[in-house]
C-alpha cells in the first residue's frame, strides 16, 4: 500500500504492508535511528515518537495508522527551540538518563508541554510513565520540566511564569 504522511514536517511517500511497525520503518526506510527497537511491545518507551501531538511507541503503531498523519522523530525535534529548552531544563535539573531512555523522556516531556503550560507534578509523573526505564529519579523529571517551563515563559515573555 502507498502511505504518505508528514515526517518531521515534511510530506513523505512510502511503499509498505498494512501490518508493518513504524518503528521498522522509521529505521529502515528513512535511516532515522533516535527511536531504538526495545521491548517492541509499547512498555519501554524505547521508540517514542510524537505521533498527532501525542507521545506513542513507534512499535506499536502499524503502517496503516500512519497515512496521513504526523509523526516527529528526535531527528526532527533536535532542530527546534523547544528541543533545546528541554535539554536545558535537563542539564540544570542535573537529571541522568542513561541513553537508553533519553529519546523518549524529551519527546515525552515535549508532548506534555504541549498539552498543559505548567503541569501540575501528577500531570508531569503521568506524561513519563509510558516510560519504563528507571535510572532517573521521578522527582528529577519533575525538576526539569518546571525548569524548562520557565525557560519557555523566558523565550516567549520574557521573563519567568
Amino acid at each position: 500500500m502507498t502511505i504518505s504522511f508528514i515526517l518531521n514536517g515534511e510530506d513523505v511517500v512510502i511503499r509498505s504492508e498494512a501490518n508493518v511497525r513504524l518503528i521498522d520503518i522509521l529505521r529502515g526506510s528513512f535511516g532515522l535511528l533516535g527511536a531504538k527497537s526495545g521491548c517492541l511491545t509499547g512498555k519501554c518507551g524505547a521508540c517514542t515518537v510524537i505521533f498527532n501531538g501525542r507521545a506513542s511507541p513507534a512499535c506499536l503503531i502499524p503502517a496503516f495508522r500512519v497515512r496521513g498523519s504526523e509523526i516527529i522523530t528526535i531527528e526532527g525535534f533536535s532542530q527546534t527551540n523547544e528541543y533545546h529548552e528541554i535539554m536545558l531544563g535537563f542539564a540544570e535539573a542535573q537529571l541522568e538518563n542513561c541513553g537508553y531512555c533519553t529519546t523518549g523522556k524529551i519527546l515525552c516531556a515535549e508532548a506534555l508541554l504541549e498539552r498543559h503550560n505548567r503541569p501540575s507534578r501528577e500531570e508531569i509523573l503521568a506524561g513519563f510513565s509510558g516510560i519504563k526505564c528507571r535510572c532517573t529519579d521521578p522527582e528529577k523529571l519533575v525538576e526539569a520540566v518546571n525548569i524548562t517551563v520557565d525557560l519557555r515563559q523566558r523565550r516567549h515573555y520574557g521573563r519567568s511564569a
